[in-house]
C-alpha cells in the first residue's frame, strides 16, 4: 500500500559553483554520495542536485519535511546499472519503521538546467494512524 508519494526540483545552476557544492555536500550528503559526485566531471552538479532533490522528495513521501528525515541520514546510492536507490540510516531509517514503511522506490531525472526526484514510500499494511512528528 503506497503510503506516500514526494517530488522536488533543484536548479542545477545553484550546485555548480564548486565552493558552494563543496559546503553543501559536506552539510547535507554521505561519504559515499560525496565521492559518487566527485567522480562525475561535468555533471557534478547536475547528480548533486539530483541527489538533493531526492532527499527532499523521501521526506515528502514520508509526509515530514526536512527536519525530523535528517538529509545525512538519506543515502542515495546506485546500483551496478547506474539506478538510483534510497538506504535510510539512523533516526531517519527508525522514523520510516515507526510509520510502517517498508519499501521506497526513486527516480532521478536531469532536463533543461534542473534535477527532478520521485519517491514513492510503501507500506506492508494499512496506513498507520500517527502521523509523522513535527521537527522541533
Amino acid at each position: 500500500m503506497i503510503y506516500g508519494i514526494g517530488c522536488d526540483l533543484s536548479q542545477i545552476a545553484r550546485w555548480e559553483d564548486e565552493t558552494l557544492r563543496l559546503r553543501l555536500t559536506d552539510r547535507f550528503f554521505a561519504p559515499e554520495e560525496r565521492a559518487y559526485i566527485a567522480s562525475r566531471g561535468r555533471v557534478a552538479a547536475a547528480s548533486a542536485a539530483g541527489i538533493f532533490a531526492a532527499k527532499e522528495a523521501l521526506s515528502k513521501a514520508l509526509r515530514c519535511g526536512i527536519g525530523p528525515a535528517r538529509p545525512e541520514e538519506i543515502v542515495v546510492l546506485h546500483t551496478a546499472s547506474g539506478a538510483p536507490y534510497l538506504e535510510l540510516r539512523g533516526e531517519t531509517l527508525a522514523l520510516s519503521r515507526r510509520l510502517g514503511v517498508g519499501r521506497l522506490h526513486l527516480s532521478i531525472s536531469h532536463d533543461g538546467g534542473v534535477a527532478m526526484a520521485l519517491c514513492v514510500a510503501e507500506t506492508a499494511g494499512p496506513e498507520k494512524e500517527e502521523p509523522c512528528p513535527k521537527s522541533s
